[in-house]
């Protein structure tokens, strides 16, 4: 099996012109703009629709308020889509539109499939020097006043029946990566890829619905860069940047209007066949090694909410 990773996202969310804004901020790319339904795209073709429920059919939602609607996964092949044709036709809520096929997860989510239409992009992330190899020389890190996200890397949902969701997406071709028991399961759409595609988590509540959606930039000067510029722009920092013990990423992660958080991240684990599954008890520290809460303010570079003025730290008041 050949899934790829996601090609398209598709949030329900009535206020329009607010999200067109954040997803301008966020560094995307706008091809379509309407009163119904607004369109971007990240570097490689990967695609984020917001449109108004109440005036574009959607499916379901499963929660109140925004969320997302709907994912679409690339498939490698007709051949795959046709294998996975087979897997889903008898699920609830399939449908085949020639192009696309799709069904309802265990959760209440719209899954869809389609032969990837994403491009090829080249994009170069700054080197890293280490005590033991140094591998920029002559040459300054890079330094982004905002980021260009290069694709939707991950989902991560609320789940209420962790044991029937993360089954479905096994039976896909999703692989563990890592696990919460009875909690938590992050879960890569190949053997081989990124530390995970898809995080579903179980709550005390067993409540369903949307955490996060996380764009893919280059590198953590980008993340860096791109949440200074977010904060900028006016918009709220949930928690970042920081950085994931389980996936070694970097992270920095926003309120977003068009329903639950946002994240930048960079620099995850790559995985293989290899990979043995680790259990982990949920915990702050487990989350984030380090975080820095209520964010970065965009124009003095500091802490939010600490009565910055904006001078250096080397600046002495007379």
């Amino acid at each position: 099996m050949m899934i790829l990773g996601i090609d398209e996202i598709s949030y329900g969310a009535e206020d329009l012109a607010a999200c067109g804004r954040f997803f301008d901020d966020w560094g995307l790319r706008r091809i379509e703009s309407g009163d119904e339904r607004l369109v971007f795209e990240c570097q490689n073709g990967c695609r984020v629709i917001v449109a108004d429920p109440r005036r574009v059919a959607l499916p379901a939602a499963f929660e109140d308020g925004p969320t997302l609607r709907e994912v679409v996964w690339g498939v490698a092949d007709a051949g795959t889509l046709a294998t996975l044709r087979q897997r889903i036709a008898t699920l609830p809520g399939f449908v085949d539109d020639g192009t696309r096929i799709g069904c309802t997860d265990p959760n209440g989510l719209a899954v869809r499939f389609q032969v990837s239409v994403k491009r090829p992009v080249e994009v170069q992330g700054t080197r890293s020097n280490t005590w033991d190899r140094r591998e920029r020389v002559d040459q300054p890190g890079t330094v982004y006043e905002r980021a260009q996200p290069i694709e939707v890397g991950h989902v991560v949902f609320f789940v209420a029946d962790l044991a029937a969701v993360e089954g479905f997406y096994a039976a896909l071709g999703f692989v563990t990566s890592d696990r919460y028991p009875q909690r938590g399961a992050f879960m890569r759409c190949a053997p081989r890829g990124g530390h995970h595609d898809l995080f579903l988590l179980r709550t005390p509540d067993a409540k369903r619905g949307l955490n996060h959606v996380a764009f893919t930039v280059r590198d953590i000067h980008e993340v860096f860069g791109g949440g200074l510029q977010v904060s900028r722009c006016g918009w709220e920092t949930q928690l970042g940047p920081g950085r994931h013990p389980i996936s070694s990423a970097y992270f920095w992660y926003f309120r977003n209007p068009a329903g639950g958080l946002i994240e930048y991240y960079a620099d995850e684990d790559e995985l293989t066949e290899a990979w043995q599954p680790r259990d982990f008890e949920p915990g702050p520290t487990v989350f984030a090694e380090w975080a820095i809460e209520g964010g970065l303010d965009g124009r003095t570079r500091r802490q939010k909410g600490r009565g910055n003025d904006g001078a250096f730290l080397t600046d002495r008041k007379a």
